[in-house]
């Protein structure tokens, strides 16, 4: 829901999104190291997964659900890359 929110909120960018966005891709590193059938897993639930995190990127921001695409706009590998950031 950061990376959305990110995206589609540029100008309420901040230091806690940041964090956010990075804690969470390090908890999911550590779990598919611990578990590595998890990360399978992560990749069949991904879409389901985003159609309730449009909801909820909707329902946070304010911001109609429209304006989130259908199809998830980034990539399963980038939502997992620490250095990628949507502009």
């Amino acid at each position: 829901m950061h990376l959305l929110k990110y995206k589609f909120q540029p100008q309420n960018r901040s230091n806690s999104w940041l964090y956010t966005i990075y804690e969470h891709r390090q908890r999911l590193q550590e779990a598919f190291l611990d578990s590595p059938s998890l990360k399978c897993y992560y990749t069949e639930v991904f879409d389901n997964c985003y159609q309730h995190t449009r909801k909820e990127a909707s329902i946070e921001t304010g911001l109609p659900l429209s304006i989130f695409p259908q199809d998830y706009p980034f990539s399963v590998d980038e939502t997992l890359d620490s250095d990628f950031f949507p502009n």
